[in-house]
């Protein structure tokens, strides 16, 4: 396993392999690289979000748990995020004035390491991704279902830092046995592993493909368990998930 990190030291932005006593400084890409010899202290850099994707997609309804004894889909069902919704490790989420009903979504994040296209197999779907990161796919749900919501999930789930990701891209997880928590004040209100999927990372990717390209550096959001609850300005969540490590995010009201 490798645990890759973006990050901020002074004014300039790197890629970097993180272990127990530091940051390995990078020189390139996340996917092209060499190392530099350079080594950081954890606390003397800003962790960013951990890759700059060119899209961000994300799944609905893609756990058991989060169906109950409603009928499962039939296929996976995607929908866009904005890139600008992305947020870094640590930042806040904004909670925008006219919010009423704002939910975090623990997520798993598949990161996708070449380009997949035109009806890729199962078995290249797989191999297409390069690592897992944890994600908050926050959620207003007034926009999103009410009587007077939104003709598209525009705002609903991609508002600026309505997409909290990282802290870090590891490599050598399987993404469909992994166990992701989320707590909410410290408090577990979700807590569930990705062994509960409708679909399974592969079949995301694969089933993607058949209609769009998805390029190197893209990330896919893979759907949220159970129920979700409440979020508002002054708590703080959490998104954990084996292997990769704590997301956490303070939330503060609109200035």
């Amino acid at each position: 396993m490798t645990r890759f990190v973006r990050y901020l030291v002074g004014s300039r932005i790197a890629y970097g392999v993180q272990d127990d006593s530091g940051i390995a400084e990078l020189e390139g890409t996340l996917f092209s690289h060499r190392p530099t010899g350079v080594r950081h202290k954890l606390e003397d850099v800003k962790l960013l979000y951990p890759c700059t994707p060119g899209k961000v997609l994300a799944v609905g309804r893609n756990f058991k748990t989060h169906f109950g004894d409603r009928p499962h889909p039939k296929r996976p069902e995607l929908f866009y995020k904005p890139i600008s919704c992305l947020q870094d490790p640590g930042g806040p989420i904004v909670v925008p004035k006219d919010s009423t009903d704002l939910h975090h979504e623990g997520e798993l994040v598949l990161v996708i390491g070449k380009r997949v296209r035109r009806h890729a197999s199962k078995e290249e779907a797989r191999d297409a991704i390069f690592g897992v990161t944890c994600g908050n796919d926050v959620s207003e749900r007034f926009w999103q279902q009410s009587a007077e919501k939104d003709i598209q999930w525009w705002r609903a789930k991609g508002c600026d830092t309505f997409g909290p990701l990282g802290p870090a891209i590891v490599t050598g997880l399987n993404p469909d046995n992994l166990q992701l928590t989320v707590r909410l004040n410290g408090e577990v209100v979700q807590d569930q592993s990705t062994a509960d999927f409708i679909f399974d990372s592969a079949t995301v990717v694969s089933f993607v493909s058949r209609y769009l390209t998805i390029e190197q550096g893209d990330i896919i959001y893979t759907g949220t368990p159970g129920t979700t609850r409440p979020m508002h300005p002054g708590d703080t969540v959490e998104v954990e998930i084996e292997g990769i490590g704590v997301l956490s995010n303070p939330l503060v009201g609109e200035s």
